[in-house]
């Protein structure tokens, strides 16, 4: 996998004052496919305008009915804010925008039913304020997601963060073994042996933000070199997959192959005095099947071994260890939560068939039909995991 630059953020520190983490559910920024009515047209549905300030939070909300609906958040104030529709009692989230800018309006799609609701406004720079409450007296709202603490990610981050540990163990083991072969002159040994070690590597990509620069030294790809393929600062499994499959000699390949061994063994090393953010897990979960789906299935980083469709499944693997990690939060806060776990087998079975032995298809050679059913199932489920990219995103609170 590749860091594609899609929003892979800086590390923060595990204790955020005045930040409380929210689990939400699909579609609070606008209704996803898991819980859009049909008929869900913003064009024709009632419209509410709202105001986002400290002073009128929540103005303008009146007359308050149910169903499917539309507010547009309007921004009066000459700075950005935030603007979030909750139960004032337990603080369960029916919806947000982010980012709201000076004099601006967003629109906020939701469905709302039987119940109170307001709207907590939290400026860029003042404390969070809370608008008037509103009750509607019947109907069936839609998904609400109760909030979850930092506290509450924690363990399943700390659980995470072992099992990356033992999986860089792994990672050296392979390399190792890669290197070695490299260094007798048995480059049909190292082709062997290099897929294996590559793929360990990528099941651990939810962690690549915190590996720092050593991810680049590891996988990164010729992208921006002047010397592309040939410069000197082309290195890690990429830069020796090339060596491998462009017929170079063993001699030419042992100093990548010692400098590969030398930076996951560092990254081994150190690794127990990092620190994975917690809030960051939903997140990367959604970006590493987001890269796949850029890099991967269109072979942006084959370097000639054609095994882009094992990275692939290699990275869902990756996705499936956190989404195990955060399932007992999310069991009771997101109710499209079976469907994406089946979903996630489903694409496994998927590309398991395009493995044969130590070889796999490229993507190249998928036939029109393997394609479509490549694409459609990852590409569903990267709409699905984008909720997940929400599902504990920090959030203001005062």
């Amino acid at each position: 996998m590749v860091l594609s630059g899609l929003g892979w953020r800086s590390l923060r520190p595990w204790a955020v004052v005045g930040v409380a983490v929210v689990c939400l559910v699909a579609g609070f920024l606008a209704l996803t496919h898991d819980s859009r009515p049909a008929h869900a047209d913003p064009a024709a549905l009632p419209h509410t305008t709202v105001e986002v300030s400290a002073s009128r939070c929540g103005r303008g909300w009146s007359t308050p009915v149910s169903g499917v609906q539309v507010f547009d958040l309007h921004n009066p104030t000459d700075g950005a804010a935030e603007a979030l529709l909750e139960d004032p009692t337990s603080e369960a989230v029916y919806g947000e925008v982010e980012d709201i800018g000076p004099g601006t309006t967003r629109e906020l799609t939701v469905r709302l039913g039987k119940g109170a609701y307001a709207f907590k406004c939290v400026p860029d720079d003042a404390d969070a304020v809370t608008g008037p409450t509103v009750r509607i007296g019947r109907g069936s709202s839609g998904p609400a997601a109760a909030p979850v603490t930092e506290h509450d990610l924690i363990p399943p981050a700390l659980a995470y963060q072992k099992w990356v540990g033992g999986g860089l163990s792994d990672v050296v083991r392979l390399t190792t073994a890669l290197r070695d072969a490299i260094d007798r002159g048995d480059l049909a040994a190292a082709r062997t042996a290099w897929l294996p070690a590559h793929l360990e590597y990528e099941r651990l990509g939810a962690a690549y933000d915190a590996f720092g620069d050593a991810d680049g030294a590891i996988n990164g790809t010729d992208a921006g070199l002047g010397g592309g393929v040939h410069d000197k600062d082309f290195t890690g499994f990429h830069r020796i997959e090339y060596g491998l499959w462009h017929g170079e000699s063993a001699t030419g390949l042992r100093g990548p192959a010692a400098d590969l061994v030398k930076a996951v063994t560092a990254l081994r090393d150190d690794w127990a005095q990092t620190r994975m953010d917690p809030a960051q897990l939903g997140l990367r979960a959604h970006e590493i099947l987001e890269n796949t789906v850029q890099f991967e299935l269109t072979g942006r980083t084959d370097y000639g071994s054609g095994s882009n469709l094992a990275t692939a499944r290699a990275n869902l693997d990756g996705t499936v260890e956190v989404m195990s990690r955060l399932h007992p939060l999310l069991a009771t806060r997101y109710t499209g939560l079976a469907g994406l776990e089946s979903e996630l087998k489903q694409a496994g079975e998927i590309l398991d068939g395009f493995g044969h032995g130590g070889t796999w298809t490229p993507p190249g050679k998928l036939g029109h039909r393997q394609r479509e059913d490549v694409d459609a199932v990852l590409g569903d489920l990267v709409e699905r995991l984008a909720s997940v990219a929400t599902l504990c995103d920090p959030r203001r609170t005062v």
